[in-house]
C-alpha cells in the first residue's frame, strides 16, 4: 500500500545495539542481527515527533555486511560489589528506511493540528539537518546519523539473497496513548529479510503480544498552552524550521 506522507533516509554509525530482551538476563546484552521496529521508531521520533502523529516504519533495507563485535562492560551494581558483562554489538552498520506517519486518533486533544502537509515536510527538513534530537543505534552509546536518500539506490551486500529468517524477534511496543489505553505491551513477529529488504508488519497485525504491566496515559492538554499565548509562538517557530 502506498502512503502520501513517506519519508525516506539513510541511517548509519559504527556502532549498533538492537537488545535482544532475551539476553538482559544477568546484565548481558546481544543484538538481533537486523534492527528493530521499535528502534527505528525511535530514530525516526528523535529526527521529528509530534504528539498529533504515530510514526509507522513500513521497510527497512540492509546495506553493509553484519558483522558482530564483543566488549567487556562494568554495569552498575548497586548492591555494591564488581561485575563483569559482555555486550554483543553490530559494526559499521547502514540502513536504508522507508516510513510514513499517521494521525494519533487518540489524542483529541491535538486535533487542531491534524495537517498532513505541514508535518511531512517538516519531517522532510529535519531529516535534511541530521534530526532534532541526537539519533542513537539501539541504544545511548552507539551514536548514528541520518541524512535523506532515495529508497532502494546504490548497492546492498544482501540484494541477491532470496531469503534469510531472523526467527521470532521483538517488534515494538503498544503504548497506552497509542494503543488499548491502560497497558503496556509488548509485539514480537517472525522476521525475514527478502533480497536485502525487511517489510515490518504494522503494529495491529502482530498477532503476538505480551503485557508488560498495566501503564495509563498521561495526555497534555493543549488548551492550556492556548490560554497563555505558548502553542502560538511554538507554531510560529516551527514555521520558520
Amino acid at each position: 500500500m502506498e502512503y502520501k506522507n513517506i519519508v525516506e533516509f539513510k541511517v548509519f554509525g559504527k556502532h549498533a545495539l538492537f537488545t535482544d530482551p532475551l539476553t538482559k538476563i544477568g546484565g548481558e546484552k546481544c543484538s538481533y542481527q537486523i534492527p528493530t521496529y521499535e528502534a527505528l521508531k525511535g530514530i525516526i521520533s528523535s529526527v521529528y515527533w509530534k504528539p498529533t502523529i504515530t510514526w509507522i516504519i513500513d521497510k527497512v533495507r540492509v546495506m553493509k555486511q553484519i558483522k558482530t563485535q564483543t566488549r567487556s562492560a562494568k554495569p552498575v551494581v548497586y548492591s555494591g560489589g564488581n561485575s563483569l558483562s559482555i555486550y554483543t554489538y553490530l559494526t559499521d552498520v547502514e540502513y536504508q528506511v522507508q516510513a510514513h506517519f499517521e494521525f494519533n486518533e487518540r489524542r483529541i486533544d491535538m486535533e487542531q493540528d491534524r495537517n498532513e502537509n505541514k508535518h511531512w515536510y517538516v519531517a522532510k527538513r529535519m531529516i535534511e539537518r541530521g534530526g532534532r534530537r541526537d539519533i542513537f543505534l539501539g541504544t545511548r552509546e552507539c551514536q548514528g546519523y541520518v541524512e535523506p536518500i532515495k529508497f532502494g539506490v546504490d548497492e546492498g551486500q544482501y540484494d541477491n539473497l532470496s531469503e534469510l529468517a531472523f526467527g521470532l524477534m521483538f517488534h515494538g511496543f503498544d503504548y497506552p496513548d497509542e494503543g488499548e489505553d491502560g497497558k503496556l505491551t509488548a509485539r514480537f513477529w517472525w522476521a525475514k529479510m527478502k533480497n536485502g529488504i525487511i517489510e515490518f508488519p504494522q503494529p495491529k497485525e502482530c498477532t503476538i503480544s505480551k503485557l508488560v504491566r498495566p501503564m495509563t496515559a498521561q495526555l497534555i492538554q493543549s488548551i492550556g498552552l492556548e490560554e497563555e499565548g505558548l502553542l502560538e509562538g511554538y507554531e510560529e517557530q516551527e514555521a520558520r524550521l
